[in-house]
């Protein structure tokens, strides 16, 4: 794959998880959220040239977080954090847990400190619910979503190349 190519994957990959977390942007942020295009992480699996056009749609679509440039920030390295790993690992449910981790953590104690939330919502309680939307988006759907992916040869081939 040339240079040019691989730039502009990256950056329709960057583009389409930007628009599917504004799109859905009132399940996007807050403490309780389940950020759909955090599936697409999964793609750091199979091939860690996905890794830059991840990373870039993270701070993108961070650019319409409430919390402004600390979640632009500070978002976006727990995403690039999970997503590094991930094609180390063995499996992709293994691979499915480094986002499911590093977003638990680092966004959890993000807006523990940024949000206003309620005194009953402890630091971890606040970890707690951004690792369960996240286990939702990247464990359950996007190893679904990956998984019939990886089942058509053209898809594949784009993937893997």
């Amino acid at each position: 794959m040339g240079k040019e190519t691989w730039l502009l994957r990256n950056a329709l990959l960057a583009a389409v998880y930007a628009a599917l977390t504004l799109g859905l942007a009132p399940l996007s942020y807050g403490p309780i959220q389940i950020r759909f295009s955090e599936c697409l992480t999964l793609l750091a699996f199979y091939n860690p040239k996905w890794i830059p056009g991840l990373t870039a749609g993270c701070f993108l679509a961070n650019l319409g977080s409430p919390f402004g440039l600390p979640d632009m920030l500070l978002g976006t390295l727990a995403t690039f954090l999970g997503i590094w790993p991930m094609h180390r690992m063995r499996n992709p449910l293994l691979a499915s847990l480094c986002p499911v981790v590093s977003n638990g953590v680092l966004i959890g104690a993000e807006l523990d400190v940024l949000a206003a939330l309620p005194p009953d919502l402890s630091l971890g309680a606040a970890m707690v619910y951004i690792g369960a939307g996240e286990c939702l988006s990247v464990t359950v759907l996007g190893n679904l979503l990956l998984k019939m992916v990886m089942k058509n040869e053209t898809c594949r081939k784009i993937l893997m190349e």
